[in-house]
């Protein structure tokens, strides 16, 4: 197993995130067994027999070969060229119950910190402010029933939290499984 993997700038802890994991498995990009195997989502038109490494990913080797992303482009509206072909073609996506969209802040892609509760959300006060803010643009206009949802990420919801790579700022949103109890309240 490889000690050194590559580093991510927009995603820089893929194994705390669970989009990368030691095994034993031959990338379907280089035919390689490196000792890490992505996880998380991959969109082609091609067919893919088996996932990637991450340095395949890292590379963009694997994303070429296989005219995929690995992650879409939905939140990353504002960014240059360069940084939107960065996320999506040589950065780990992550796994999410939606469509993962990627947060954007200094007009530059934010950092994918991972998948968090309410006591890791409320740790960064600012996310969950902006939290709350679009879930009320979003149609969340009973404060009660807010506070419960909120209050009760982690089980068939959860906040994804990003960090700016500008100012060091952090962004989250919700994701929620259709079936969530929290979300199923809001109806």
């Amino acid at each position: 197993m490889s000690a050194s993997l590559p580093f991510f700038r927009y995603h820089p802890d893929p194994l705390a995130s669970g989009s990368i994991r030691a095994a034993a498995e031959t990338c379907a990009c280089c035919k390689r067994n490196r000792g890490w195997i992505y996880t998380a989502t991959f969109y082609t038109a091609h067919e893919v027999n088996g996932r990637f490494c991450p340095w395949c990913i890292a590379d963009g080797s694997a994303a070429e070969r296989f005219a995929g992303e690995f992650t879409g482009t939905y939140g990353l509206g504002g960014v240059s060229e360069d940084v939107l072909h960065e996320v999506t073609r040589r950065t780990p996506g992550f796994h999410a119950w939606q469509d993962p969209r990627w947060l954007v802040h200094c007009k530059d892609a934010a950092a994918f910190v991972g998948e968090v509760g309410y006591t890791e959300l409320a740790a960064h006060p600012e996310a969950l402010d902006q939290l709350r803010a679009d879930l009320r643009l979003d149609g969340w206009h009973d404060e009660n029933q807010l506070e419960h949802f909120l209050t009760r990420l982690i089980n068939g919801a959860t906040a994804m939290l990003f960090r700016c790579t500008v100012c060091g700022a952090y962004l989250a949103y919700a994701d929620a499984s259709w079936k969530s109890p929290a979300w199923e309240s809001r109806r």
